[in-house]
């Protein structure tokens, strides 16, 4: 981010601002005696040296509002966003880039914005035993990163993570898919299982998925789905455990993981395997 720098450069200020006052037992000046800049370095020292996002947001806010049409006032904006985020108040964060966005739609940070908005909710993914709206919410701000602002660094970073939130998404419907399975409710558990096949291909639960189709549907009696399950997991994973699980369970009832049938999964089988998506 553009605005978040520290260093030597702004010590001298802090000594002034502060080192005279304390030497002399006088009481801290008023911010307003201070100029934009002056209480703008006071938040950063705040944020960085004392690692106090809370007490950097006085000053960021100070700023805007003392001096609101400067240019300081801006930088000191994106930096109320940050500060938040750092504090974990996302919602606060969320509104303060939005600001940043309304009044800056233009500007470098606006990038840092946009993603900020995403971060927030990102970083609140927790345990997928969870709700998921908050990851939804992720991946749309992520991808409105990546359609937004493609070449930008923040692009990137928004691509890994949406990447990372789709596969959470995936890990849930596993979650309660093997909730069913355990279970003996087949139906509901295929039906879990067959969304991480068809919507969640690319994530890394799909080898499971599959292996536990093969698992619902012969407790079913369905041979020919399961067959095509097992087909593709064997085409796609033929080196993972659960192939093994599943080349087992087939030949175990004295079948062959190949697709046959007309079901969902033989749709699946032409177009992943063979390439024919009409």
């Amino acid at each position: 981010m553009a605005v978040v720098k520290s260093g030597a450069r702004f010590l001298g200020v802090m000594l002034l601002a502060f080192g005279v006052a304390a030497c002399s037992g006088q009481q801290e000046r008023p911010l307003d005696s201070y100029t934009a800049e002056e209480i703008y370095k006071m938040g950063e020292l705040r944020l960085e040296s004392a690692r106090r996002p809370d007490d950097a947001i006085r000053y960021f806010q100070e700023v805007e509002r003392l001096y609101p049409y400067s240019q300081v006032a801006k930088r000191a904006l994106i930096m109320q966003a940050f500060s938040y985020h750092k504090a974990k108040k996302y919602e606060e964060a969320r509104a303060a880039a939005q600001r940043y966005l309304d009044f800056y739609p233009g500007d470098e940070d606006a990038p840092y914005a946009l993603y900020l908005m995403a971060l927030s909710y990102y970083d609140q993914i927790d345990d997928v035993g969870r709700d998921q709206g908050v990851t939804f919410q992720a991946l749309q701000g992520m991808r409105d990163v990546i359609e937004t602002y493609p070449d930008s660094d923040y692009a990137r970073s928004a691509m890994l993570k949406f990447e990372l939130a789709f596969d959470h998404l995936a890990a849930k419907e596993m979650e309660i898919g093997r909730y069913y399975l355990k279970r003996g409710n087949y139906t509901a558990a295929i039906n879990r299982f067959r969304s991480v096949v068809q919507d969640f291909q690319t994530t890394t639960h799909t080898a499971e998925a599959l292996h536990r189709l093969v698992e619902s549907y012969l407790a079913l009696g369905f041979t020919d789905e399961a067959q095509t399950a097992g087909a593709i997991l064997g085409y796609n994973y033929q080196s993972s455990p659960f192939y093994d699980d599943s080349f087992r369970l087939l030949k175990g009832r004295g079948l062959n993981p190949e697709a046959v049938g007309d079901s969902w999964l033989r749709s699946v089988y032409r177009q992943m395997i063979k390439g024919e998506w009409l």
